[in-house]
């Protein structure tokens, strides 16, 4: 036999997947609510077109610079905008990061080497 406290563990438990899984049904019918008609339906004739809801990606597919190592310092590179140190330790070569040096708001990519 279980102790008390192993049984009251269980209990809370097992109320909390109850809920949980309560939460979950709710929120699947909210989401079946809120769907706008088309949603509900069978899908669009082409497949292969994007709804214009889409979120955009955040960087445009061009080309961006490659960055410059740091010599004798593997791991870092030198910002191909402001020539500034930037730590690209444990980042994959060819890899688009976001320049640390500059703000969100101007948002400078560059490519590791």
């Amino acid at each position: 036999m279980a102790h008390p406290d192993q049984q009251d563990i269980q209990k809370k438990r097992d109320e909390m997947k109850k809920r949980d899984a309560e939460k979950a049904r709710l929120e699947g019918e909210k989401k079946l609510v809120e769907a706008p008609p088309e949603q509900k339906s069978e899908p669009a004739a082409n497949p292969d077109a994007t709804p214009e809801s889409k979120p955009k990606p955040k960087v445009e597919k061009k080309d961006y610079p490659f960055a410059n190592p740091v010599p004798g310092k593997d791991g870092f590179v030198f910002s191909p905008y402001n020539n500034k140190v930037v730590d690209v330790r444990d980042i994959p070569s060819g890899q688009l990061v976001q320049d640390p040096t500059y703000p969100q708001s101007e948002k400078k990519y560059f490519r590791v080497p």
